[in-house]
């Protein structure tokens, strides 16, 4: 192995570790993207290692994260999607449709003004009554509302990206109609994710490690040393991808580190069947009580709160 031609350089490194110790160096590499390889658990707020993945075992705090599920029943889900439908879908990018209730916005120049906003539609008026309660809904005053429609046919997808914080504040807030998905979260972050160890203990409870941890794999099976199977506990943000499964007709709020830090996004595998996405956003503080723009900022709102709009 050390005698093969033409390895130079930190490739005599990756030979010299695959030949004395192959399952740690496995360990050791940094771990690609893929269909996702933490899953989101709303009972717990953690990030879980999936079972297919090197990081089965291991788990980190992913806050941010607010989630309802059957928000609304099934016939109203019938209904605002009939009312939705009789007005117009206009193309919009990634092969989706869609219809804007809300001021116009030049984000490139920062430039705001009602232009032809009318008012968030009359269907949502209930809707958001009801996120007054959610814990975490309370002051939220919705300035705009944005129906996304997905269709497998069309290829219907959004790339990761944040939205802005210009305008918008912290919170976005997302109803999932029609069928289920997954909003796929990633971060472009030079940080390190400190990873805990799921199974370590009986009650569950998660405990920090370090660098490099036995699994309980290993201990169950008596296995020791360079045959032993190692976990990292460190690992780069960048190389972490986090699935929030949304059923159909669930609740999702973003806001926090989920916000700010971790990227979202629906990927074309995850469009089965016609999707709705219907988000609101609220103003940023900047268009809030002692923000540069207050005086504007409600009158945005007095106009979004009438629930009288038509799509723009």
């Amino acid at each position: 192995m050390l005698q093969h031609q033409g390895c130079r350089g930190k490739s005599w490194k990756y030979l010299i570790v695959i030949s004395f110790s192959p399952l740690l160096f496995s360990s050791l590499l940094l771990f690609p993207q893929g269909e996702g390889n933490f899953t989101y658990c709303p009972a717990t707020g953690l990030a879980k290692g999936n079972e297919h993945s090197e990081f089965a075992g291991w788990a980190f705090p992913f806050p941010g994260v607010f989630l309802v599920e059957e928000f609304i029943s099934k016939d109203e889900e019938s209904e605002i999607v009939k009312l939705m439908d009789q007005d117009d879908w206009k193309p919009s990018q990634s092969g989706r449709k869609k219809q804007d209730y809300g001021p116009k916005v030049n984000f490139k120049k920062q430039r705001l003004k009602a232009g032809s906003f009318t008012g968030l539609p009359s269907f949502s008026k209930n809707i958001v009554a009801q996120m007054k309660t959610c814990s975490v809904l309370g002051s939220f005053l919705p300035v705009e509302q944005c129906n996304l429609d997905y269709m497998p046919e069309r290829g219907s997808a959004i790339d990761p990206h944040f939205d802005d914080w210009w305008l918008w504040g912290e919170r976005l807030v997302s109803l999932n109609l029609l069928s289920k998905t997954v909003l796929s979260m990633s971060c472009d972050s030079e940080d390190s994710i400190q990873l805990f160890s799921t199974c370590s203990k009986e009650n569950g409870e998660l405990c920090p490690s370090g660098l490099l941890t036995e699994t309980s794999a290993c201990k169950h099976s008596g296995e020791e040393g360079t045959n032993c199977i190692l976990s990292p506990s460190l690992v780069p943000s960048k190389d972490v991808t986090v699935a929030i499964e949304l059923p159909r007709r669930s609740l999702v709020v973003l806001y926090g580190d989920a916000r700010y830090k971790w990227k979202h996004a629906i990927y074309r595998r995850h469009i089965e069947h016609r999707r709705i996405c219907v988000t609101f956003r609220e103003l940023s503080a900047e268009f809030s009580a002692g923000g540069r723009h207050e005086e504007l900022g409600k009158e945005l709102l007095e106009i979004a709160l009438s629930f009288q709009g038509r799509p723009v």
